[in-house]
């Protein structure tokens, strides 16, 4: 695209854009194309339902850890009272111990759910490897 002015006795050269045009949307539609379709998201395990024909002579071994936040937000972890600050260093010393580095958190439905995740947190960093949400 070129302007002419003055009295066009000479040459003008202009560039024709429409090739490029052209390439920018071949370029737009091969990279719309080779989009990653990977989605990236936490991984959710949903449990599975218990079989209604279970023999009452069954024995079931539970050795969950459960942290149990009230609706006053005391902690307890398996019916042991624990504070906020000293619950890291409770499930540290639980779970070194453990081949099982699962965990179950139980909250008071009222309850914020930013106190949830900060329980989730510190555990995370106590070295627990699963957890779950439990509900009442």
């Amino acid at each position: 695209m070129a302007m002419k002015t003055g009295s066009g006795k000479g040459q003008t050269s202009d560039i024709n854009i429409t090739p490029y045009i052209d390439i920018l949307l071949v370029l737009l539609i091969i990279f719309m194309v080779i989009q990653p379709t990977t989605q990236y998201d936490l991984r959710a395990r949903v449990p599975e339902e218990a079989p209604e024909d279970i023999p009452e002579d069954v024995i079931i071994k539970s050795d969950a850890i459960v942290v149990t936040i009230a609706e006053n937000g005391a902690l307890q972890i398996n019916q042991e009272p624990v504070t906020l600050d000293r619950l890291g260093a409770r499930l540290f010393e639980i779970y070194s111990a453990r081949a099982n580095k699962n965990i179950f958190v139980q909250a008071h439905e009222d309850l914020p759910f930013l106190d949830v995740i900060r329980v989730i947190d510190i555990a995370k960093g106590a070295g627990v490897g699963d957890g779950g949400l439990m509900i009442e």
